[in-house]
């Protein structure tokens, strides 16, 4: 009988030297006002869960739809024009 063994350790072993590079934190800087914006939607959606959402939950969750449309559009146009290093598209 073979032992059955978990991909947790495989996965993981080399997690504790592994750091961001600083080309990616700069990526995730980048980023970080559409990732808010998703959050924020999400927290608008969250708070609607469980009742019926009022004409305030309405707005609040067109306005956060609209503020994530808007920090796409606008990363998009910022990283439109980048080069990704190693010549990678």
């Amino acid at each position: 009988m073979e032992p059955i063994v978990t991909v947790q350790d495989a996965v993981t072993a080399f997690a504790d030297w592994i750091e961001p590079t600083a080309a990616e934190l700069d990526a995730i800087e980048r980023e970080m006002p559409a990732i808010l914006a998703d959050v924020d939607l999400l927290d608008a959606q969250i708070v609607t869960l469980d009742r019926v959402p009022s004409e305030l939950d309405a707005r609040r969750i067109r306005r956060a739809r609209r503020r994530v449309l808007a920090e796409r559009l606008a990363l998009a146009n910022r990283t439109a024009g980048e080069t990704v290093p190693g010549g990678a598209a």
